[in-house]
């Protein structure tokens, strides 16, 4: 969209450390090279950021924990970009900006690699009892050692819910060790699955063959509870379930059941139902499940390449170009957009 003023951009607090300087390099440096760009944090630490304070910018750089609901945007009329700090978008009424004609924006290519690698660390942890080894040489009970024996993983099989952005890196990482690969997705084709090195399978199929059962898929409606007792009750005694997607897609209370009564070998959980998790949840009294407080896929290289990645959309607000990964493209169907003055492809 053509302006005759700069551009006017929120960032979430929590993108800052209390002093106000970058909390991590999420490529502020390229926001801060721009002559037609303003910036500034939302002055607010209110979970769910209100409308009277969106209403002042052009564009938002989102990063969680923040929740845009309705309510956020009801009479927000200036507003024309959320840009998403990251790759899952649970957290953001889609369909309340689409009707308004706001841009949704996220970042897969910031974490694809990242979060396929905490896929794959998962499963090598898990493998190689090595939480459980840490624990035992901490405690000089060498003696021990037997009680964990590994499982290699050459001819097992590793299983994934979704094969999206990161299902697909995290097959393509897992080839050199020749497992075989299979996955539940009902987008993706036969063809498509075979570029990766995989097959297709039911749900069903891929929770009571796998050794390891990767969770990758986006939260949507579809997905709630996607894995509910009856599906974990398909799992062999000797497989690992792994999430490093969305908590909800997993029943919780049935996972720690399941882990309790070691109806399954163990689990490797980065995401949860509820965020941060209770100190007393029962999870975190269990010697068969490694959990890693939403963060796995915390690394210097993904915090820049996301951050230059929501910044880039901003940019190309500012010069009246479409941004890169719009989640909501019928936003672009919007009056604000089709108008004379709206975006260029």
């Amino acid at each position: 969209m053509t302006r005759d003023t700069r551009l006017q951009v929120g960032l979430t607090r929590s993108l800052f450390n209390a002093d106000g300087t970058p909390a991590f390099d999420f490529g502020l440096d390229v926001l801060q090279g721009r002559s037609d760009i303003d910036w500034e944090v939302i002055p607010t630490d209110e979970r769910v950021l209100p409308s009277a304070l969106l209403s002042r910018y052009d564009a938002v750089i989102v990063e969680l924990p923040a929740d845009i609901t309705q309510a956020s945007v009801d009479g927000v009329d200036r507003l024309q970009l959320v840009a998403r700090f990251g790759v899952g978008y649970d957290s953001i009424d889609v369909s309340a900006l689409t009707e308004r004609g706001i841009l949704l924006t996220n970042t897969p290519d910031g974490v694809r690699r990242t979060m396929a690698t905490a896929g794959v660390t998962f499963v090598l942890l898990l493998s190689q009892y090595v939480v459980n080894r840490d624990r035992l040489s901490r405690a000089g009970r060498w003696a021990d050692r037997s009680d964990f024996v590994g499982f290699g993983l050459k001819g097992r099989t590793l299983g994934l819910v979704g094969l999206g952005n990161i299902g697909r890196e995290v097959a393509r990482l897992i080839a050199p060790f020749e497992m075989d690969v299979i996955a539940s997705d009902p987008y993706v084709t036969e063809v498509q699955a075979a570029a990766v090195g995989c097959k297709l399978a039911s749900l069903d199929e891929v929770m009571s063959t796998s050794d390891f059962v990767v969770v990758t898929c986006a939260l949507v409606p579809e997905t709630y509870r996607l894995i509910k007792a009856e599906q974990i009750a398909l799992m062999k005694d000797t497989a690992f379930l792994i999430n490093i997607a969305r908590g909800p897609i997993i029943d919780q209370v049935a996972l720690t059941e399941a882990l309790v009564e070691r109806r399954i070998a163990g689990a490797g959980l980065d995401v949860f139902e509820e965020e941060p998790m209770a100190p007393d949840d029962p999870l975190t009294k269990l010697d068969n499940v490694v959990l890693t407080a939403h963060s796995i896929g915390w690394t210097d290289q993904c915090f820049r390449e996301c951050g230059v990645s929501a910044i880039n959309s901003v940019i190309s607000i500012a010069e009246g170009k479409h941004p890169a990964n719009i989640v909501n493209r019928d936003a672009l169907s919007h009056a604000r957009w089709t108008s004379n003055e709206g975006l260029t492809a």
